[in-house]
């Protein structure tokens, strides 16, 4: 099979990047959470979105879970 006949893969989802302006108090207060439960901050702000997407029954169809916290897995 030559590199042309190669069966295509399925996109992964790409993530988007979104620039946000947080009050300094509040991205403090968003750090000590996420370190609490072993997440960034960002992995923070996406769970509460989630979270608040769900309780509205806002949240899109098919969407991945969140990763867990703490470190991946080495198995």
């Amino acid at each position: 099979m030559t590199e042309q006949e190669e069966p295509q893969r399925p996109a992964a989802r790409e993530r988007k990047a979104v620039l946000l302006r947080l009050d300094p108090a509040v991205h403090d207060a968003l750090a000590r959470w996420a370190s609490d439960e072993l997440r960034s901050v960002n992995a923070q702000i996406d769970l509460l979105l989630r979270e608040a997407l769900a309780r509205s029954g806002r949240a899109p169809q098919g969407l991945t879970p969140p990763r867990r916290p703490g470190r991946p897995s080495t198995t």
